[in-house]
This record gives C-alpha cells, structure tokens and sequence, in this order.
C-alpha cells in the first residue's frame, strides 16, 4: 500500500465504523498496481462492482506435489497454470498447501518453511497475468500458524483466506500445527511493506463473487458456503488435500454437487495427487459443478504430475436460478462484511463445451477392486521416484500376500507406460539409469523387481512352482535360494549353547521364526546391492494378531499391503485371475496361489499348517477386528455381533475366537509400531502412526473377556 494509503489499511475485509455502514460504504476497491511494490486503494460504494460476463471458464488443476520440494512444487504449478490458460481457463484452483506441500508435518512449525512459502509465492505471480489463482500456503500470523489459500489476481495478490474446519482426525492432524482461523474475522497480513486483506474474506472479482471452503470446510454440518450463499457468492472454490479411501469419492461428489444447488453457485474442487509424502495416497479428483449438476470431472489416480480440468459456467444463469428459489433469502445487510473487489477484465470463452463423463470402470460393479488396482500402484510409483529407489524386491513365499505384491509392481508398470509412453515413463525416473535402455514393459520387468523364493527344509513343490509361475508372469528377474544350512547352523549353535535339543514340541514358535528371520538378511542384501526398496508382504489381518514375523516377513522398507485385509486380497486376487482391472488383463497363473489354502509353511509338511487353523477363519477375523477396532465394542458386543454375522459356529467357538483375537491384538501393540510405513486405503486402518493408536502395555481386557465368558456359559446352559 502507497505510504499515503496507510489510514484505510484498517477498513480492510469491511471492518468499518457504524457510521460508514449506514451510510452504505463498505467494500475495499484494489486497483491494478503492483501488490507487492505499492498499491492505490479506494473505498467505493456497495453493489457498484461493473459488469458482469454471462461466461466464464472455470479450471480445476490437480497437481503431484512433494513437501518442501520449492522449485519442483512451483514448476509444477506453472505448468498447470500454463495448460489452464492454453484451455481458456479464467480461473485456475489449485490443491490445499500446494506451495509447500501439504504433508510438510511438524516442519510448518520451522521459520523457514513460512519464508520459503512466501517467496514462492513471490515467483509464481508473474505466471499468473490475465488469471484469477488460488495457491495454498502456511501463514505465520500473530503467533498462530494458518492454513491460508491466496487469490492472486492479474499477477497480484488480492488476499488470503484462512482455513475455518481443520481436520484432526483419521489419518490427519492439522490441529497440531495450524489454527481455525475464526468465522467473520478479518485482518490484515504485511507482506513486503503492504497490508494484503486476509481472514473470512470473499471477493468480487470483474463483479463476479468468489468464496472458498478449504477442504474439510466442505465436509462439516455448518459449512462456509451457507453464509457465502447469502453473501451472494456467484462462485465456491474448494481447495483440498483429500486422502484417498475406498468409495469416498462419491462423497465429495455428493457435496460438490449439493452445494452448487444449495448454495446457488458454480463449484471448483482440485484434489492433490499421488503419494505425496508417504502414507496418504490422493486420487487427484478434479470437479466442476453448477446448478446441481456435474460439468466436468478430471481423471483419477493419474500418473501425470500436473492435470487440467475446465468447464464453463453461465453466472447469470446460476444467479437466476437461485433468484427463482423462494426459500433463498439474501443477507443483504451483510454481504459487504469480509468483501474484497479487484477490476478484472474478463475474457470472452471460446470453446463452451463442458465434458463431465466418469470414467467407466468408476460405474461397474467393482469398484473398490478397481480402486485398489489404481490406488497402490500410483502410490508405489511415487514412492519409488521420490525416494530415488532403484525398482523393487519381493520375497515370493509362492503365497498369496507375496503374490499379491509382485503383481502390484506389474500393474505400476504397465499403468505408467499405458499413461506417460514408454520414453515419459523411463523420463521421470530419469535417476534409474538401468531403464534407460529399456524399449519396452519386457524390458523394464527384470530392471524393476526382483523375486526371491527362499526355500526351507518345510518349503513344498507346490509354493516353489506357484513362485515361478508368478515371477514369470509379471516378468521379474527371479532368484532361487536354500536357507536349510543357515537355519541348521542357527538350532545348533542355540542348541549347543541352551545345552538341549531344540524339538517343535517345546519350541514351535522359536523353530517357526528362525526361518522366516533367516529369509531377510539375504533378501535385504538383494535390494542393497540393487538400490532397491524391499516390499514388506506381512497384510492387515496378520497385523491385527501379530501373525507375523519381526525382521523376517515384515522386513521391507515399505508394506503395501498392510492397511488391507486378507479376505480382500483373497478376493482381489482371485478377480486377477479371471478378470482384471479394465483396460488392462488377467493373471491366470494366480490359480497356481488361489487354489492353496493360505499357509505360513513354517513347520514340517506332516502338520499341514494352514494360517485359518493357527487363527480362525479370516472373514471371522476380519468381522471381529472390525467390530472391536474399528467399532471399538467390548468383548462381549462384539461376540454378540459376530455370532449373528456368523451363526453357523457354535457360541463357545465365536467366544473362543473372539477371546483369542483380543489377547493377541493387545500382546501384540510393539510389532505394529514396528511395521514399514503403509499405504491408507479405508478406515480400518491399524497403523499406530497415523490411524489407530493404542497402548503398548495394557490389561488385556482381562474383566471385560470373563464378563463374556460368563454370559456364553448362561447361554449354553439355557
């Protein structure tokens, strides 16, 4: 603001005395200068904002950010800014936190964090002339931390709007680094010697009215775009960082659509996308919606870094129409309150047609398969990329869960190369210099996994043979190893130290164990020598109960498999057999797994270990890991809710198994702390550090597993 204008920085965002509102002054007028070097600002009368274009291109940009990769995150978003002005797009929303990433954790608390942002935002408006921009960022502000979304005019900041609803539960956690900042508050932030308007604002933008609601704003009862319906809001951008779960999407389309009826408004929503730091996996959904009805949606799961989705919208249209709603009552002592209005001359739109087709596999009968087979294998993508990982390695057991791995990295593959071309494919993962010779997916397979079948004296010709045919298959580079002497070298050097024989009638978990344990040094050499990431195979059931070896199947760097349960992988796998994503094609080699009862094969073949006769059966298992994890119901609920689920066992085996479940859920709290770092699919999470927390040492439940005991015991007597 000019040195001469500093007296009307404290009318900013409509904070006037009652004098002015009477009189009906009440929106702050920014003119074209330089926001950053010196802006003129006038106060001018409500209501008189100029004229109105019927037609506006609206964009949607999704984007697959990195935390605190400045250069790589501004490239990004300059690109897409690029490609909306290239479609015609007007108005460009990008994703939640998009400059410094979203994922930025406890470093939004480091100074520097907030100056990077800031300085990235500096050299992003030269990119924004001729576009209305929203960019999301941290804001330090008297003493707070604020999640803020910046609406750059014409290459100049117009103002900032904080985040009202943070999300702080799941897999998120916004609370314990930002502030909500406070409904009808406005204030103004000094950048560069300015006083740029920021807090509960909307803006008039060329006499078109802009509001936001940022991410979870949306997904709350008493959301924003209420009171910016009655503030007369002709558009509603939603800026998100929305992690993926199975199904959710039909529920932001259910909003976005909903609010652009409700509220009588057209609807931006841009989603981040990829694996943007870790665990969360995001989908990139991009939609546009006017009057209740869907214009445009974008692509999902995309292994493009940048994605572009635009529609255009008729704002005399959606103004009528909400005129024409009898129930709709403007509040129009209000709606200057938190104004910002910036000229803006609108260009004329070209092209007016708006594409809103699902893509169809989003509408067929699998859909959370589809998911799956979208969801992993662009989070496996990201991870290999960000951490400049060298492909993959895999233990295949000849298993289920091994498999299951093995072919997610086919599917990566073939879904990057189907997507970016064989030569975008090799050029973003430009550091893997082994690809680079590469003309084709048979070609890439050995380069980018690795499978091992590590065979023990209880290993059986049916699992070795299942492991060939699977490697083969996904055309990965196959290894074939004997553990037998290592393990032998093991039970006599404990043997002759103990000073006793080590026999599976006194020691069977011990003899179980070593095998798996001895499988993990050579295959962590394997990806050590390779600069490869080793994928943990141990899935969620086995979590659940500590069905799992530490440091032998749970060795890996990353466990994608360990936020989904077996009955799903079981099932997933069978539909890869026979059907397979669409677009893409079965495995019939998997019969050589389906066909197997799931098995640890850890002892001799004479026992005919299987893994539902250690635990239970796995839909059992998964009913009561969901009942008392998900549900958090007490022993006894949850027999009671898993008997009727499953009558055909008798109430003192569902008690049993219910029983075992707990002691074994709570013994086992340590090996969860301890698994690799997951992917987040749905809410049945069990990964301590981002979902379900729960104390490593406890009573077992102890009170509550005699209370169910006790009510079984009436019930058989009765």
């Amino acid at each position: 603001m000019a040195t001469g204008d500093r007296s009307t920085s404290a009318h900013y965002g409509g904070i006037f005395p009652s004098g002015n509102r009477e009189s009906g002054w009440g929106v702050v007028k920014i003119s074209q200068g330089s926001i950053l070097s010196g802006w003129t600002c006038r106060v001018t009368r409500a209501g008189h904002a100029g004229t109105v274009m019927k037609l506006i291109k609206l964009a949607a940009a999704v984007l697959n950010q990195i935390p605190l990769d400045w250069k790589g995150n501004r490239a990004r978003i300059i690109a897409a800014l690029e490609q909306a002005r290239n479609e015609g797009a007007s108005v460009v929303c990008l994703p939640e936190l998009c400059l410094s990433g979203y994922g930025c954790e406890d470093m939004f608390h480091a100074p520097g964090v907030h100056e990077h942002a800031l300085e990235s935002l500096r050299q992003c408006l030269p990119h924004t002339k001729g576009l209305v921009v929203s960019l999301g960022l941290p804001v330090m502000f008297s003493k707070g931390v604020f999640n803020m979304a910046c609406l750059v005019v014409d290459g100049k900041v117009a103002g900032f709007v904080g985040k009202r609803f943070l999300a702080g539960d799941g897999i998120h956690y916004e609370p314990r680094w930002f502030k909500p900042w406070p409904q009808g508050l406005q204030q103004a932030l000094e950048l560069d010697g300015d006083m740029i308007p920021m807090g509960d604002l909307h803006f008039r933008i060329g006499g078109v009215k802009f509001g936001f609601e940022i991410c979870e704003d949306a997904w709350v009862a008493e959301r924003p775009g209420v009171e910016l319906a009655r503030m007369g809001v002709d558009v509603i951008l939603n800026p998100s960082a929305s992690h993926f779960a199975f199904g959710k999407n039909e529920i932001r389309h259910r909003f976005v659509m909903e609010g652009s009826r409700a509220f009588g408004v057209s609807y931006v929503y841009a989603n981040l996308l990829g694996n943007e730091s870790g665990r969360a996996i995001f989908d990139g959904e991009a939609m546009i919606a006017s009057q209740g009805k869907m214009l445009a949606v974008g692509q999902r799961f995309s292994f493009a870094e940048t994605l572009v989705t635009s529609a255009v919208v008729d704002v005399d249209a959606t103004r009528m129409n909400q005129a024409r709603t009898a129930s709709f009552q403007p509040n129009m002592s209000e709606e200057d309150r938190g104004e910002v209005a910036v000229d803006f001359a609108w260009p004329p739109v070209v092209n007016q047609r708006n594409a809103a087709t699902l893509a169809t596999w989003e509408s067929g009968g699998h859909v959370k398969l589809e998911e799956w087979s979208r969801a992993v294998p662009l989070a496996l993508f990201d991870y290999l990329r960000k951490s400049r990982s060298h492909g993959f390695v895999v233990s295949l057991s000849g298993g289920a869960d091994s498999a299951a791995a093995a072919v997610l990295v086919r599917l990566m593959v073939e879904e990057g190369v189907g997507q970016l071309g064989i030569e975008g494919f090799k050029e973003r993962l430009a550091y893997f210099k082994r690809l680079q010779g590469c003309t084709s997916i048979a070609e890439i397979m050995p380069e980018m996994l690795t499978t091992a079948y590590q065979a023990s004296a209880n290993s059986g010709a049916v699992t070795r043979k299942a492991a060939e045919k699977m490697a083969k298959a996904v055309q990965a580079r196959h290894l074939s190893f004997n553990i037998s002497k290592l393990i032998q070298g093991y039970l006599a050097m404990v043997s002759q130290g103990l000073g006793r024989e080590l026999t599976w009638q006194h020691d069977d978990i011990a003899l179980q164990n070593i095998q798996a344990r001895v499988r993990s040094p050579g295959i962590w050499m394997v990806a050590n020598i390779q600069g490869a990431l080793l994928l943990a195979t141990s899935n969620r059931s086995e979590a659940a109960v500590g069905y799992a070896t530490m440091d032998g199947d749970t060795s890996g760097g990353l466990s994608p498999l360990a936020g989904i349960d077996k009955a799903f992988l079981r099932e997933w796998l069978r539909w890869m057999e026979t059907t397979g994503p669409q677009g893409m094609h079965a495995f019939p080699e998997l019969s050589a797994i389906n066909s197997q009862a799931p098995t640890a094969e850890l002892r001799p073949s004479s026992s005919h270990q299987t893994d539902e006769d250690d635990l239970m059966p796995y839909p059992v298992l998964d009913a009561i890991e969901r009942a008392a994890i998900r549900d958090k119901l007490m022993p006894l609920d949850v027999f009671q809710r898993v008997h009727l689920e499953f009558p055909e066992y008798d109430a003192p085996q569902m008690t049993s198994w219910v029983e075992r479940f707990f002691r074994l859920w709570c013994r086992n709290q340590w090996k969860r702390e301890r698994y690799a770092p997951s992917f987040h699919v749905d809410d049945e999470n069990l990964d301590p550090k981002t979902w379900c927390r729960f104390p490593i040492l406890s009573s077992g439940f102890e009170e509550e597993l005699q209370e169910m005991w006790a009510v079984v015991g009436k019930i058989k007597k009765a």
